[in-house]
């Protein structure tokens, strides 16, 4: 095995181990189980892991005695978290996905949110939480991906803001300026408001139907206020585009032909201080189709652009992360348990993340694990790397204590009454004040 990765594996998880002030023991076993029993369906499925040395119902206790240092557990995150090639930045992507809890009527601060895959005709949404995932993208899109934070969208704020409030925070400490990819719902004014001060660039998907304004021309000398605004550039108006400010064309990573054109020292109306640059990528053999559109529209803001040659194949780095939540759903229970506070939740959530990225950092150690279906040219996936996680924890052992034997439980006093656990209603946001200011 690889010593360098071994060191950097076991101070990950010694590390991690005392972020947890309260009931570290239990957690580190469920993270350990969450690593190795590929074939768990369930939390009580998790304690016939080997590794956890706990019985089942102290799985659940934990998630409800859970006390984490999240600010150190951020800071060991980025402390760890993989460097981009020589010459390359890191390149960061972040987005919201959604917990379903319909019939939960106990659980507090549900939200309505959006669902996927639903019969044709019925209305994409119902209700439960909301997670923003921030994230370091690899190079070539995949499902590895390696979590930054990932923090549940209160019900007093909009996707945006809670980005705008983990990118602020974390940008801090990262010593080189990454740049950050985003689609279209952070691809507005509201969003580059929040974001204005983060020392990172950006690149969005921009809407079709987007203005922007060129510079203001010089005062006339005229009576009157000069003018504040010079030209419009309407996307879906040629007439207004005039001459790129950049050209390129060339071909992708897979080949197809692309035409890259940018406009630079554009601003919005109501906020003519954000200068962005607007950047529009043509393939012209594309089937023009929702998930296929010839023309795609970015808005870039921040200091270093990068070359028009790298934007198509830069911003197609960005689904790495809609894989990456496939995984966390499908593979690592992520929506599975049915936890009643919000806060049970993100602790549980926190416990996701770091199974993710101990299996990020151990995948060189991963050995061939692939089932005879499945194709020996493509890359190990997590879900194979966790088929040999098994013997690589056997190895790093674990800084988790033994439990200690405490008796059977006295059980609850007589006389205890035990009321209904309270009901809440489902939060409605009356209006998305942060998609209000285009």
């Amino acid at each position: 095995m690889d010593s360098n990765t071994i060191d950097r594996l076991t101070d990950f998880r010694n590390q991690l181990y005392r972020c947890f002030r309260r009931a570290g023991d239990a957690q580190f076993n469920i993270i350990d189980a969450l690593l190795s029993e590929t074939s768990a369906h369930s939390l009580a499925e998790l304690s016939l892991s080997p590794f956890c040395a706990r019985r089942w119902c102290s799985i659940y206790q934990a998630l409800q005695q859970a006390d984490t240092d999240r600010a150190k557990m951020r800071r060991l995150f980025v402390e760890l978290s993989p460097s981009p090639s020589e010459g390359e930045r890191l390149v960061l992507g972040f987005d919201a996905s959604s917990i379903a809890r319909p019939c939960s009527r106990t659980a507090e601060d549900r939200t309505y949110v959006h669902q996927s895959n639903l019969p044709k005709g019925c209305k994409p949404v119902t209700s439960g939480w909301q997670f923003s995932t921030l994230t370091v993208l690899p190079e070539v899109p995949s499902s590895w991906t390696y979590i930054l934070d990932n923090i549940r969208v209160r019900s007093d704020q909009t996707q945006g803001e809670a980005a705008a409030e983990q990118i602020k925070e974390i940008m801090l400490l990262f010593k080189n300026r990454p740049i950050a990819l985003g689609d279209g719902y952070y691809g507005s004014l509201a969003f580059l408001l929040l974001v204005e001060e983060a020392p990172c660039d950006f690149v969005l998907r921009f809407g079709k139907n987007r203005v922007l304004y060129r510079p203001a021309p010089p005062p006339t000398g005229r009576r009157g206020a000069p003018k504040k605004d010079g030209a419009r550039f309407a996307c879906k108006d040629p007439s207004t585009h005039a001459t790129p400010d950049g050209y390129w064309e060339g071909t992708n990573r897979d080949g197809q032909e692309v035409q890259v054109s940018i406009w630079n020292h554009l601003h919005f109306k109501k906020a003519r201080q954000i200068q962005v640059s607007v950047i529009r990528i043509v393939r012209p053999r594309a089937q023009n189709t929702e998930r296929d559109p010839v023309t795609s529209w970015f808005l870039f803001y921040g200091e270093q652009l990068p070359a028009l040659c790298e934007v198509c194949d830069l911003y197609a780095r960005r689904y790495s992360q809609e894989h990456g939540y496939r995984v966390d759903k499908q593979n690592l229970l992520w929506e599975t348990p049915r936890l009643r506070t919000p806060k049970q939740f993100q602790d549980w959530t926190d416990l996701v993340a770091c199974t993710r990225n101990q299996l990020y950092l151990a995948r060189p150690l991963a050995e061939e694990v692939r089932q005879p279906w499945e194709s020996k040219r493509r890359e190990l996936t997590p879900q194979q790397t966790r088929r040999a996680m098994a013997r690589i924890l056997a190895q790093l052992g674990t800084p988790a204590q033994p439990p200690k034997r405490r008796g059977n439980s006295p059980g609850r006093r007589p006389g205890t009454i035990v009321r209904k656990a309270p009901r809440y209603k489902t939060v409605y946001k009356a209006s998305e004040k942060f998609a209000s200011i285009v």
